[in-house]
């Protein structure tokens, strides 16, 4: 994989943060697992974004062929310690962007893209990855994509001033600081908006089927958005 200064920062947190993201990432969504249960058990799907394979491995359970795709060296060693423990002849994986795929056109029938997008620097290299989301499906193939709402209740305040004394680049990024453990790792994200989300879907050529809005740690606002597309 070609690494640029952006794909090297991003791999240098997730990395750092990786054991301990493991252990706080044990729970596979809801939303997720009813998607996967929805497709043929002949499908083969990309993970992207595959972080400690929570939703991989229930995936891989239930399909033919699992493409496990991540930028974090560190959490793909955990994934492949998973698969050795189950005992799951059918998984891949991959060292990479999601930005930059290395999969052939049309080579997949379903994308898991679950909390992935926001953690990509920049509005361009997020549009690319929506677009090679739809390059690598097959035609009818669906994706379901996940990310953080704009609004989320811890957030929300902090979020709301620093835009205001700072003036972020694009409105939406912000850092998210990793502190289980001790430690104390900034996180960029770039925390969607609903009307920006979908214009940046639209965008890649992906047509959306259904759009949530979930509260999965909130009590008022929905903390996630889940995006049906094909």
């Amino acid at each position: 994989m070609t690494m640029n200064n952006r794909v090297k920062e991003s791999q240098a947190t997730w990395d750092a943060i990786a054991k301990s993201f493991d252990s706080t990432r044990r729970k596979p969504w809801t939303q997720v697992i009813d998607f996967i249960g929805s497709l043929p058990k002949d499908s083969i799907v990309a993970d992207i974004g595959s972080g400690n394979g929570r939703h991989l491995i229930p995936c891989a359970k239930h399909c033919k062929q699992v493409i496990g795709i991540d930028i974090s060296i560190e959490l793909l060693k955990i994934v492949q310690e998973k698969i050795e423990k189950e005992k799951l002849g059918n998984v891949s994986l991959i060292h990479s962007d999601a930005a930059d795929i290395p999969l052939d056109d049309g080579s997949v029938d379903a994308v898991l893209y679950i909390a992935t997008l926001h953690a990509i620097k920049g509005m361009d290299n997020r549009l690319d990855s929506l677009k090679e989301i739809r390059r690598i499906l097959k035609k009818d193939g669906k994706a379901l994509i996940s990310v953080w709402t704009k609004w989320r209740d811890e957030h929300k305040k902090s979020f709301i001033g620093k835009i205001t004394r700072r003036g972020l680049p694009e409105h939406g990024d912000t850092n998210v600081y990793w502190r289980q453990h001790g430690l104390n790792v900034p996180r960029f994200y770039h925390i969607y908006s609903k009307k920006n989300l979908i214009k940046d879907i639209e965008e890649a050529g992906l047509e959306i089927i259904e759009f949530n809005e979930v509260r999965l740690h909130t009590q008022k606002h929905p903390d996630n958005y889940f995006v049906l597309v094909r």
